[in-house]
């Protein structure tokens, strides 16, 4: 039994290390480019709109890179850092029950900008991200629309969408079904700054 519990904190271990490289690499990685864009503390909200409760939470630690030559993005939140929930409880249940931070510690959005738009061009823009939201682990293709204003050296980001909790395999069990909505409603606003 000593073997298991070694090889379950050797593997925690490595997993909160290829946390700290995804964060370590979108902030430093590429930052001499003119063309790459970072984001240090986004703002990321979600809620969850059930028949018996209203559950809601924030983190402002979203980063981010963007390449505006080839208009490919990387966002990243460590799940661990919303706050704001009914009680202290509910945030134990969070981290520990559904969506197990403790396994899966960031929640990553990976992909491209559909429009072929130059975003080095001050203006507000209408745009589809495409990519792989990753959250508790399970990957599922995603097109996301986003506002976008171009201005004074930052692109600032803003969208609204829906996340599914059967497409991310996070299971709520039948006593609090009635307390956690199944489709959880997510607003995200950030500004990316030029790196040079």
């Amino acid at each position: 039994m000593k073997n298991v519990k070694t090889f379950t904190e050797v593997y925690l271990t490595i997993k909160r290390s290829a946390a700290i490289i995804v964060i370590s690499s979108l902030l430093m990685g590429l930052q001499e480019s003119p063309y790459i864009f970072t984001a240090k503390n986004g703002r990321i909200y979600f809620l969850s709109d059930a028949p018996l409760e209203m559950i809601s939470a924030t983190s402002n630690s979203v980063i981010g890179v963007l390449n505006i030559r080839d208009r490919n993005f990387t966002l990243a939140v460590p799940v661990k850092t919303f706050e704001g929930f009914n009680s202290s409880l509910q945030n134990t249940h969070f981290n520990e029950d559904y969506l197990e931070t403790h396994l899966y510690p960031m929640a990553t959005f990976k992909g491209k900008i559909i429009e072929e738009i130059d975003l080095g061009v001050p203006g507000r823009y209408r745009v589809r991200a495409k990519g792989k939201l990753n959250i508790h682990d399970q990957e599922n293709d995603r097109i996301i629309r986003c506002d976008v204003r171009v201005e004074n050296g930052s692109i600032k980001v803003s969208a609204k969408f829906t996340v599914f909790l059967d497409n991310h395999d996070i299971k709520i069990p039948t006593i609090v079904n009635q307390k956690i909505a199944q489709e959880i409603q997510v607003e995200i606003d950030l500004a990316l700054i030029a790196s040079n």
